[in-house]
């Protein structure tokens, strides 16, 4: 029997929408879906959820939880990896309570930015113990990375841990869906392509029967900044300045560049309608909506579900029976996109068959873009070098070099401010020299 493994399973929720997709999903009625996270509470809450949804759709699939991690991956082929180390408490909340004791304000911090940073530091460790495992027990198998900071864990994966790796987030998937709902503008038979960086990937085309949508979209976004406040006003300010619109959300694009959340200016935060802390209010709402979810999901035999959006059990199913599908993926830049390095990861339209994920050319960027796009993967590479090579100055140098700390704070308080966050993390850190 073939077998998904799905690391992080006690991400419930998650859990329902990726591989309850897969029990809809026919070709893949024969497979073992591995369940594996540290949490066994939670991985017992998910077997459970997921044997009621088995009973419920009628699927053939197979339900297993494991508490052997490398037993879960053994002959795996498919891997899926939703897991976040640290959680909520402590890690999150460091990575925004010490920042802000110097001033520097986050909203999400999970991808670059100083939050990011560390939020890396503790989790390639882990990835690349996946990583090893997987060159044992199953080296064939297809790595499907759903964690953030995507970037970097993915250009990890593969780059150190030898995995066939793939990132994938929610952010191309709804993009022009919710530009085009936010503007009024119907979606059909719209085409459109994106490629960049992960949560900071742009919006390069955009047509309707051979016609530019473009001038539209700019003339009803700069009509909107002018006579209402909304939730997407960073990304329309970045659009209206920059020329093109980008994939992630106007919270996240916020902490990615200096122009945003500054002490000195602090009216900014109300014109750009910008959520400082916004992530750990969810992370509070998550838990206290989980409190009355659970009896919802985990003990409902009548448990039902919809195939979601999630790309997992569509690139599943085109490896199984060839039938193509097109992806946005996160992937090395093997010359796809030509003015962004060589090294980095970034995301671009992949066609999933049997043979695999096949990354497409995109050429040069807008140069305002790649210009953009460097400024993070500035960051994200020292952030990989400082896992690698476990030397403290990259860990400074991430620092110094990402837009919005740099902005804000001098170079003696961001290396202090490092200094306290890789104190306050303690063991969850390795030991850096």
């Amino acid at each position: 029997m073939s077998k998904i493994t799905f690391l992080g399973a006690g991400s419930t929720v998650f859990a329902k929408n990726v591989l309850g997709d897969c029990m809809l999903t026919p070709s893949l009625q024969d497979f073992e879906l591995a369940l594996f996270d540290i949490d066994h509470e939670r991985l017992k809450d998910s077997e459970n959820m997921l044997n009621n949804l088995k009973e419920s759709l009628g699927s053939g699939c197979k339900v297993k939880a494991y508490t052997d991690r490398k037993e879960a991956l053994r002959g795996a082929k498919y891997v899926v990896n939703a897991i976040q180390v640290g959680g909520y408490e402590p890690c999150t909340v460091t990575d925004f309570e010490i920042p802000k004791k110097y001033g520097l304000r986050q909203t999400i911090a999970d991808t670059i930015g100083i939050g990011g940073i560390f939020r890396n530091l503790r989790t390639i460790p882990v990835m690349l113990d996946f990583a090893k495992d997987m060159q044992e027990v199953c080296p064939d198998a297809w790595f499907l990375n759903y964690t953030n900071p995507m970037a970097v864990l993915t250009n990890a994966m593969i780059t150190y841990g030898g995995v066939k790796t793939v990132g994938l987030c929610h952010s191309v998937q709804v993009c022009v869906p919710h530009l085009f709902k936010s503007l009024g503008i119907d979606t059909e038979g719209v085409q459109h392509k994106i490629a960049g960086i992960n949560h900071m990937a742009w919006l390069l085309e955009v047509t309707k029967d051979g016609v530019d949508l473009y001038p539209e979209i700019k003339r009803r976004a700069a009509e909107k900044q002018r006579t209402e406040k909304h939730d997407d006003m960073v990304r329309f300010e970045l659009m209206l300045r920059f020329g093109y619109y980008v994939t992630e959300s106007s919270e996240h694009n916020a902490e990615y560049h200096p122009y945003f959340i500054k002490r000195n200016y602090p009216e900014l935060i109300e014109r750009f309608n910008i959520p400082l802390d916004e992530y750990p209010r969810r992370c509070v709402r998550q838990i206290e909506r989980w409190k009355t979810m659970r009896e919802e999901l985990v003990n409902n035999r009548n448990l039902e579900h919809t195939r979601s959006h999630e790309y997992a059990s569509y690139i599943f199913n085109a490896m199984e029976t060839d039938e193509p599908f097109k992806i946005g993926g996160n992937v090395m830049n093997t010359g796809l996109i030509t003015n962004l390095p060589k090294e980095a990861c970034v995301e671009v339209p992949c066609l999933v068959d049997r043979s695999g994920i096949t990354p497409t050319y995109v050429g040069d960027l807008p140069p305002q873009l790649a210009a953009l796009n460097r400024t993070n993967i500035n960051t994200q590479l020292l952030t990989l070098e400082a896992a690698i090579t476990r030397k403290k100055e990259h860990i400074y140098h991430a620092a110094m070099l990402d837009p919005h700390t740099s902005a804000e704070l001098s170079i003696d308080d961001i290396v202090a401010m490092c200094d306290d966050l890789i104190e306050a993390h303690g063991d969850w850190l390795p030991k850096f020299h």
